[in-house]
């Protein structure tokens, strides 16, 4: 027969004394008698660290876990707030407070150390315990403006709450395992297949350049206008549809570039496609038609378009970019009459194309050159509005491109193009014979989005969140890696940085991935060698992950200066 002692419900029936919380078995005899909401948030956090609770799982409710553990209301409010701070939970309204990011920790099970490239003995060495802690340098405020990182002004104040990087908020990293000959995706000159592989990498902090936060993707709003749309949608419309997408969305990417990006077109001249990747792929036929054999491409500029044109048959002879963008007197030195540009936000290296250079590229233009504008993350400016779109600018020799990857999400594979007016037929052939057109439902869905302002709204959201991120990442590489220097403007959703060791840049990418951490090195993103580097996104890291990524980059090239 039980010894436990029962006490009678509202009912008349018997039930159990509680003792606790059935979630994480928490006990009310555990708690303290002061320091509730520290006791409690510690608790938290090292379940998320753990995995007992999982990245989206939902934490009960304030109410019945504070009754539970008879606590004040107040109590587990703030627990919970500290945790929102640290950036590993998020409030949602309908759907409660959600487990977003786990913090940095080596401890569980997808942080396990990965086996060690060790392209060269340096990156062996890289993966060994470290045989002392340095010292951080330092915090160190965002100049991005190319000096060094240990000349720049003290911040004010730290970019994220205090708590986020106290120690006990993150378990220590164990001793990486020792180096093996694995192959990972550093250890061969990239080929098409490694951005693939990279991805599959598990890492516990993510810095992939170009990944938004996809956990700020706006589920509600897409779901509301998912309803609206399917609510009013005819028969006629889940038929095969216009190849150059629905009209609904060309008039609302029609009126979305107007406001954001100073282009000014009707919305027959709008062709959506399936991202920029598909509107390279659909360029292959259309520039060999006219009788070109190469478009020149930005350097350092990204792998990923480069290999996209190199797919379709099409040289890629490099084109220098300096403090002002790309240089236009080594485009007229390849003899290439079209280009692939970043003009707004220079991919890697964040450059934003300065008023003379571009005058000079819309000269180049005038004299028979073609740029296609790949408009990627323009909209993501954080010190100020977005320069134009060169598109608005010379319509007849401006091949636009533009998509929704980096301000919604990749998978949602909806971008469009604003083709010169003597390719908008071939272009429509080539997507008619690709795949018929894009999915109907998804087009509408983004057009309700435009057209409602739910875009903007979000927008404006992550771009705040960003631009606090950029932040974090910068005062980290201030304390940890003092001596680097970050490039390019106050935008998009990645950084690049440049040091001065004697390291290559895939052997420190290398020993990152077997610290947990993932980013691109510079050279991957180079034809013509140039100054050893990383490529960091931030965008989808909270700031206490990014912190405790960039320390692991930092010891990781202190192993392999040694």
């Amino acid at each position: 027969m039980s010894t436990r002692s029962t006490q009678q419900s509202a009912e008349g029936r018997p039930e159990p004394v509680g003792h606790g919380s059935d979630f994480l078995q928490l006990d009310i005899r555990d708690v303290p008698d002061d320091g509730k909401a520290d006791w409690l948030a510690a608790r938290l956090r090292q379940a998320i660290a753990d995995g007992r609770v999982a990245v989206g799982s939902r934490l009960p409710p304030t109410r019945i876990l504070a009754a539970e553990l008879r606590l004040s209301r107040g109590v587990v409010t703030e627990a919970y707030r500290r945790l929102a701070e640290d950036g590993q939970v998020e409030g949602r309204r309908r759907g409660g407070t959600v487990v977003v990011a786990a913090p940095f920790t080596a401890t569980g099970p997808a942080a396990r150390p990965l086996p060690s490239p060790a392209p060269t003995e340096r990156a062996r060495k890289a993966v060994l315990p470290p045989a002392r802690q340095e010292p951080p340098a330092p915090l160190t405020d965002d100049p991005h403006d190319g000096r060094p990182l240990t000349d720049l002004p003290r911040p004010a104040q730290a970019a994220w709450p205090a708590e986020a990087t106290r120690a006990a908020h993150f378990a220590p990293p164990p001793s990486p395992a020792p180096p093996t000959t694995t192959p990972t995706p550093f250890s061969s000159a990239p080929t098409p297949a490694v951005f693939d592989a990279l991805r599959a990498t598990p890492a516990t902090a993510d810095f992939t350049p170009g990944r938004p936060d996809l956990a700020a993707f706006p589920r509600a709003a897409w779901l509301r206008a998912e309803r609206a749309v399917l609510g009013g949608l005819s028969a006629e419309h889940l038929g095969y549809g216009d190849p150059r997408g629905a009209p609904a969305l060309r008039r609302a990417v029609a009126g979305w570039v107007a406001r954001n990006r100073g282009v000014r077109v009707a919305p027959d001249e709008v062709l959506i496609v399936s991202g920029t990747a598909q509107a390279l792929t659909l360029l292959h036929p259309v520039l060999r038609a006219e009788g070109l054999d190469a478009v020149a491409v930005e350097d350092p500029g990204s792998l990923g378009s480069r290999q996209h044109l190199q797919a379709g048959g099409l040289a890629t002879p490099a084109v220098p970019v300096d403090e002002d963008g790309v240089r236009v007197d080594a485009l007229r030195a390849t003899g290439a009459r079209a280009v692939l540009l970043t003009p707004a936000h220079q991919f890697p290296t964040g450059v934003v194309t300065s008023g003379e250079r571009r005058r000079e590229l819309l000269a180049w233009a005038r004299e028979g050159g073609l740029i296609l504008e790949d408009d990627y993350d323009a909209e993501h400016r954080y010190d100020r509005p977005p320069v134009p779109a060169l598109r608005g600018l010379l319509a007849d020799q401006v091949c636009y491109l533009g998509s929704v990857s980096k301000l919604l999400a990749p998978a949602l594979r909806i971008g469009w193009m604003v083709p010169p007016p003597r390719h908008r037929v071939p272009l429509t052939d080539a997507k008619r014979f690709a795949d018929l057109g894009n999915a109907v439902l998804p087009q509408l869905v983004l057009a309700r989005l435009m057209d409602s302002g739910e875009l903007e709204r979000h927008l404006r959201t992550v771009r705040r969140r960003h631009r606090g991120r950029r932040d974090a990442m910068i005062t980290a590489l201030a304390a940890h890696l003092p001596g680097a220097v970050v490039h390019g403007a106050s935008a998009g959703l990645h950084l690049t940085v440049t040091y001065d060791a004697d390291v290559p840049d895939t052997d420190l990418a290398a020993a990152a991935l077997a610290r947990g951490v993932k980013c691109h090195p510079l050279s991957w993103h180079r034809q013509v060698p140039g100054r050893p580097g990383l490529v960091l996104g931030y965008a989808g890291s909270p700031p206490g992950v990014i912190a405790e990524g960039v320390a692991a980059l930092g010891e990781a090239l202190r192993e392999l200066t040694r």
